[in-house]
Order: C-alpha cells, then sequence, then structure tokens
C-alpha cells in the first residue's frame, strides 16, 4: 500500500473555516478539525510546542491546552529560524485560495509576512528546512528544489526533487548538505541539492528525517521503527523504537535546549513525546 497518498490528499478534505477562534481546546479537539503540517518546541514564552496546521499555527501548553496563535491558513511548510527564537518561516495557501510564497514570522508566529513570492511563484512549499549552519540557507521544495542564500528575499531552483520527497532536513555539520526522505530511501545532496545520492534504506519507506543541533540524524523507517545515527555516519544506525502501532511519525522537532527531549507528529495527527531521546515514548 502506498503510505504517503493520505498527506496530500487528505489535505484537501478540510475546509479552512473549522478553526478560526482563539479559544483554547485540547489538542485532542483539534485533531479531529485539522490536519497537523509540523512542529517546533517553543523557545520563548509559557508554551510547549507549535504546531502547523491546515487551520493555523497553535501553541501547546503542558496541560495539552491548544490555543490558535495566527491567522487561520493553512501552513503547509513550517520551519524554525534555528538563529532566532522568534522568528519561523512557512509556506502554504492563504483562506481564499491559492498559494502564500514564503512567509516569515518575527513575533513567534502570531502574524506572517509575505517575504518573497519564490522562483516562478507564489510557491507552496511543502517540504523545507533551514539550515542551522547558516541561517540564511533555506531549502523548499515546489515541483523543483529550491535555495535562498538570503534568509528567504530570493530564490533559484537549484535541481529535481527526489522521487517520492516526503521530508527535507538540512545538515548540522555542512551548510551544502542536505537530506531527503523519500519513498525510496533515505537520499542526501552535498551539493546544495543540485544532486542527489541513495545514503541508506534503499526501496524502503522513510516517512521523515530530522537532525538535531548536536548531529543526531532521526529517521522514520517503515517496518524498521525510529532509528537513529551520528551525522558523522562513524557508527551506522541504531533501533530506538518501533511501538506506534499503526501511527507513522511524519515530522519531528528537538527542543534546542535539551537534545534528549524529542516531539513528533503522525499521520493520524498524533503527538508523542520523548524524554530519552526517542527510546521512549508517550502520548502528549
Amino acid at each position: 500500500m502506498n503510505y504517503v497518498f493520505r498527506l496530500v490528499s487528505a489535505c484537501v478534505l478540510f475546509s479552512l473555516t473549522a478553526a478560526t477562534t482563539a479559544r483554547s481546546e485540547t489538542l485532542a479537539d483539534l485533531a479531529q478539525k485539522t490536519h497537523f503540517h509540523g512542529i517546533s518546541f517553543v523557545r520563548s514564552g509559557s508554551a510547549v510546542l507549535l504546531i502547523a496546521s491546515h487551520h493555523g499555527l497553535f501553541s501547546v501548553g503542558k496541560d495539552g491546552e491548544v490555543t490558535l496563535v495566527s491567522q487561520a491558513q493553512d501552513y503547509m511548510g513550517f520551519s524554525p529560524d534555528p538563529s532566532d527564537p522568534l522568528s519561523y518561516y512557512a509556506s502554504g495557501h492563504p483562506t481564499g485560495g491559492g498559494n502564500s510564497g514564503f512567509l516569515q514570522s518575527r513575533d513567534g508566529g502570531g502574524t506572517w509576512t509575505q517575504i518573497s513570492p519564490g522562483a516562478g511563484g507564489p510557491v507552496d512549499f511543502h517540504q523545507m528546512d533551514v539550515s542551522p549552519v547558516d541561517s540564511k540557507t533555506i531549502y523548499g521544495g515546489f515541483g523543483e528544489l529550491q535555495i535562498s542564500r538570503d534568509g528567504g528575499l530570493t530564490w533559484n531552483v537549484v535541481g529535481p526533487l527526489p522521487p517520492g520527497l516526503l521530508t527535507l532536513a538540512a545538515s548540522s555539520l555542512k551548510v551544502g548538505r542536505v537530506y531527503a526522505a523519500t519513498q525510496q530511501g533515505l537520499y542526501v545532496s552535498d551539493d546544495a541539492g543540485i544532486s542527489f545520492q541513495l545514503s541508506d534504506f534503499k526501496g524502503e519507506i522513510v516517512s521523515t528525517i530530522k537532525v538535531s543541533s548536536d548531529g543526531s540524524l532521526f529517521a522514520f523507517v517503515i517496518g524498521r521503527g525510529l532509528v537513529t545515527s551520528p551525522e558523522s555516519k562513524t557508527y551506522g544506525w541504531f533501533a530506538l523504537s518501533n511501538d506506534f502501532g499503526d501511527e507513522i511519525p511524519l515530522h519531528i522537532a528537538v527542543d534546542t535546549g535539551d537534545p534528549h527531549h524529542l516531539a513528533l507528529t503522525t499521520q493520524n495527527n498524533s503527538v508523542f513525546e520523548s524524554s530519552d531521546g526517542g527510546g521512549t515514548w508517550k502520548t502528549f
């Protein structure tokens, strides 16, 4: 069965009218109303998580209550800016339809401004990431792979996307290295996306890839589970957990203040949390 299918098709099933108020509700309530497209730990403020969704950006408190913090629009791509705890990037669709281009928030996700339409835009980046080595370097997928080297102000097409692309993750070691989780394995580029080569898990579905600030790679491989490796590849891949049942992790966040503190979302809008580097997980 094709597992990706539902990621793209399910997004269009939700109306952009469901989550338009700022009242608090539970994470379980929200999961019934929208689709989760991205996740980040909050780096400034009292909330724990930010979840980008089909209906806006929501903060999640320690008690699991969520609050809409942005205008209600579809944030398909979502990435924190590693250089500024209040800065985030996104792309997707406004409520009126069409594509939103490349957006930035400088106030923790409350307000958003299009800082560029992207190359051939306005773009709708479903996959995007910011380089932790150089936060001015940003990757985005829109038919082809695009790169910005000035913080998102200007964009250039650099090459084709790997077939069956699901997630992009910029390296914590080299500014020109970017990983691609795909339906056919894990790919890597060392020339800033001009070309990709198969790295690991040939022919297997890698639903997500994440690079932590301490140089650890986290990937979910269907049939294997959550695995990790140092980015240097010195020690290879280690199995962490495969106790998610029928849940497929799609987006992973690593707490910049504690690299053992992880959170992830799944295709069923479940949110899980780990405090031991991904070995054990509990529902948030």
